[in-house]
């Protein structure tokens, strides 16, 4: 298997101080839609600590969000949707259910149980994880959609250096998927509308590019691009073993760890795959680049760098989270983290630096869909810092659902705003 195929080109991530002065992208133009917020921080019922990348939706449509690292989120539900039920669900947890009446909640605290003891054991095939994995391979077509859907997105990367942010960008994409029995050829993202902040400080520049951007929701997405994991002729490069199964949302997982059995020319994976024991369905995916050979990691993702600078990649970790909607399973949300240590020569200190980003796709549309034109798509020659402008309006998203910034980020935004003053 191969990591991402050197013809096929990711949008590139560049750390730089330059403020781009770009318009907003608006692809379209649309009346406002009246909504309710809702917003909260989900925790674990017994233990009190707050749970992260928490699914919080309305079932029966496909509205969603995520929670943040600090456990909150804010999901913001049209009014035309009456008596509309929020549910909170999360891997090994009971999923709650939140009855909304039209009006606003705010700082409502969310509970979760624990799902430890309805687990049943798992018997069969559970000594063959290979079987399992190939046979949710050969659901895909089947356990994924079969229509050409528009999804909506909210996306946001970040770069630190050290502990502080020096770049952070958001926006709503469109993103266009063909049916899952189709490759990704045709699959386009689209720049709805952003917004960005850029430190000032000259010595926060540093130009290094990586693998990245918005296109996260076509080359990440595991079921539909097979030659980034499940390639079913290089399944041999890895080994499988069965871990304890999962739930997530109230329906039991097999969970299958893979690591590299062999060595090749390129990086492979190690980390787990989570199967839907009724559907055998790919539900979740946690993936890191093996790191053993760290010129090959090097490879994998490095892109560009100034002459004289040497690059070390510290951890690439990828998340990859699918929901079930109408009896099939649709991406639900992308994190992409790359930690890594830059130094120049004859200079004796090193620096560490960590990108981060995610999606959230918090809306899908599948009827009176038609593609998005390839001169309006996110393109390989372009930067994502091109497309975005910089953050001057609170009230920016309107009716769109986002990722609750966490507080550092908050606190990062306004650092960066000052700089700029």
């Amino acid at each position: 298997m191969k990591t991402i195929k050197k013809e096929t080109v990711w949008i590139l991530f560049v750390i730089t101080t330059i403020l781009f002065n770009s318009n907003i992208i608006s692809a379209q133009i649309e009346q406002p839609i009246d909504f309710i917020t809702v917003n909260g921080t989900v925790r674990d019922a017994k233990s009190r600590r707050i749970l992260e990348y928490v699914n919080v939706s309305v079932p029966g449509t496909n509205i969603g969000t995520i929670t943040n690292t600090d456990g909150v989120f804010s999901i913001k539900v049209p009014t035309i949707r009456k008596d509309a039920v929020l549910e909170i669900s999360h891997i090994g947890y009971l999923s709650a259910h939140i009855q909304l009446e039209g009006e606003d909640i705010s700082n409502l605290t969310v509970q979760l149980t624990p799902n430890t003891n309805m687990l049943e054991e798992i018997i069969i095939r559970a000594q063959d994880p290979v079987y399992l994995v190939e046979e949710a391979i050969s659901r895909i077509t089947t356990n994924y959609s079969n229509k050409h859907g528009m999804l909506t997105g909210f996306y946001r990367e970040t770069a630190q250096k050290g502990r502080n942010y020096i770049s952070i960008a958001e926006a709503i994409v469109d993103i266009y998927k063909t049916p899952y029995h189709q490759s990704i050829n045709q699959d386009r993202v689209q720049i709805y509308k952003g917004r960005q902040l850029l430190s000032q400080k000259r010595s926060d520049t540093l130009g290094v590019k990586l693998q990245g951007g918005p296109n996260l929701a076509i080359f990440l997405d595991v079921a539909k691009n097979r030659d980034f994991l499940f390639n079913r002729n290089e399944l041999h490069f890895y080994s499988f073993r069965m871990e304890e199964p999962v739930m997530i949302n109230d329906r039991q997982q097999y969970v299958i760890s893979f690591q590299p059995q062999v060595v090749i020319d390129y990086a492979l994976y190690r980390g787990k795959l989570f199967i839907d024991k009724e559907s055998m369905t790919f539900t979740r995916a946690e993936i890191q680049l093996d790191l053993s050979d760290i010129n090959k990691a090097t490879d994998a993702i490095l892109r560009k760098k100034p002459s004289g600078l040497r690059f070390r990649p510290m951890e690439i970790s990828y998340l990859v989270n699918y929901k079930q909607q109408d009896g099939r399973a649709t991406l639900n949300y992308i994190r992409y983290e790359a930690k890594f240590r830059c130094d120049w020569r004859r200079r004796l200190f090193h620096t560490n630096y960590s990108i981060v980003s995610e999606m959230v796709i918090t809306d899908i549309r599948e009827e009176n869909v038609t593609s998005i034109p390839y001169r309006a798509s996110f393109k390989s020659n372009q930067s994502f810092s091109d497309k975005v402008s910089d953050f001057i309006d609170d009230n920016f998203w309107g009716e769109y659902n986002i990722i609750e910034p966490t507080e550092s980020l908050e606190s990062a935004v306004n650092r960066l705003r000052r700089q700029q003053q």
